[in-house]
């Protein structure tokens, strides 16, 4: 792991934790296992349907809510508990739910936010597994607007940590030379929810 960023938080990042083999298996089984569907989000108060897809575990039926809708998490299927025990083995941390996301090609992108809601533990690790294309993935400090930049590879880990959700924003841009799927998952600790 190395650090890519230091101040105001802390974001670092492994090449690759999966071999080459493992890492396409888990692309084919996730592509496989998951029911991805369409984002919804809600931009200066119009609903836009996102040609990203996503979809949303846990440990429990965790209820996430970003964009003005509600995401409720189903149990992990076979491949993510593999992939997220793996995650706890080199972080030493246990994460309760998972937001996958499908990004179809590089016309699929993601812009500027923070994961900072308030059914996420304040200040806890996000843990970011990539598989697939390669993507441009960027910070930028909310006060001094410094830009930090970094391709996520597959089967590569992204640990953002401490205050960065509070401090910096970042966004997955558009690559329009990309023409092949990537999927994304973020491993989470989320707030413990009655049931």
């Amino acid at each position: 792991m190395f650090k890519i960023i230091s101040q105001d938080g802390e974001a670092c990042y492994r090449a690759q934790i999966f071999d080459e083999i493992t890492a396409q298996n888990h692309f084919e089984n996730l592509l496989r296992e998951v029911n991805f569907v369409s984002d919804r989000v809600k931009i200066f108060g119009k609903i836009i349907t996102t040609a990203r897809q996503v979809a949303w575990f846990g440990d429990q039926e965790f209820n996430y809510r970003y964009s003005g809708f509600d995401h409720h998490a189903v149990y992990w299927s076979e491949t993510l508990k593999l992939i997220k025990q793996r995650v706890e083995d080199i972080t030493q941390e246990k994460f309760n739910s998972c937001l996958v996301n499908l990004y179809h090609d590089g016309s699929e992108a993601m812009g500027w936010h923070s994961d900072d809601e308030k059914t996420i533990v304040t200040n806890s690790t996000i843990a970011s597994v990539s598989f697939g294309a390669t993507r441009r993935f960027l910070f930028k400090h909310k006060v001094s607007k410094e830009l930090v930049e970094i391709n996520l590879e597959p089967a590569s880990l992204l640990l953002m940590s401490g205050e960065i959700q509070r401090n910096w924003l970042h966004s997955l841009p558009k690559m329009a030379k990309v023409k092949s799927p990537r999927i994304n998952l973020t491993f989470r600790k989320m707030v413990q929810q009655s049931v």
